[in-house]
């Protein structure tokens, strides 16, 4: 009987440490920025909540990356170092030299990029966000990118945006395409110069259609729900 008491004992702490064993592998599992499912009725105030909760940790993880790889870039530059890498950088970003590499390289404010999200996406709830991941309204030219054709046409041309695995395939496109691109030249060329959010959006005009009234709606949406708390 003694010996059944103590086998039970045993028994009862050895499934209480798979448990907690258990537990301690979830909480290493980093969370993956992949689905996106909107609930059919939301409110505003919810609607804004989950927004940020999917997109400021994914922007900052991207955000991070680029930083990382900007100082170290600028490091390089300044001592000399790993010119094979500064040339393969170069390329990648289409520039020439060390300064224009240094301007394509810093990242732009977060502030700006959740302003843009929120607006491109009507606040995580657009088709092509849950349907893509597409957060940011990205279009695509190429065939051979994944992608899914908009609901409404230009003329008889078929519309296409990008469709991307993941939420940070979605924000490091975008950051690329603004920081490779010479439709943006000019945003990122600011955006070297001086940390005033309402100047360096000036330059996003022909990030949408609309022009100089989406620029304005980018510096209220960044002004109203006091987006630039994220810049620090």
């Amino acid at each position: 009987m003694k010996y059944l008491i103590l086998i039970i004992v045993l028994l009862a702490n050895l499934s209480t440490l798979l448990v907690l064993m258990e537990h301690e592998e979830v909480k290493k599992v980093k969370p993956l920025h992949t689905k996106n499912v909107v609930p059919k009725k939301i409110g505003v105030k919810e609607k804004k909540k989950r927004f940020y909760h999917l997109l400021v940790p994914a922007i900052n993880d991207v955000y991070n990356e680029l930083e990382k790889q900007y100082q170290s870039a600028k490091y390089d530059i300044e001592n000399n170092k790993n010119q094979e890498k500064i040339t393969k950088l170069k390329e990648k970003y289409k520039v020439k030299t060390d300064k224009e590499l240094l301007i394509a390289l810093k990242p732009h404010k977060k502030s700006i990029a959740l302003a843009q999200a929120a607006i491109e996406s009507a606040w995580g709830t657009s088709r092509f966000f849950i349907k893509a991941n597409n957060i940011f309204g990205v279009w695509s030219t190429n065939s051979k990118q994944k992608r899914i054709a908009a609901q409404k046409k230009r003329g008889k041309t078929t519309i296409w945006v990008r469709k991307y695995d993941n939420l940070d395939e979605a924000i490091r496109d975008y950051f690329y395409l603004l920081s490779s691109s010479p439709k943006y030249r000019k945003f990122k060329e600011l955006n070297y110069k001086t940390d005033d959010v309402c100047i360096i959006i000036t330059a996003l005009e022909d990030y949408s259609e609309r022009g100089y009234e989406y620029v304005k709606e980018l510096g209220t949406m960044i002004k109203y729900n006091k987006l630039k708390k994220y810049d620090n």
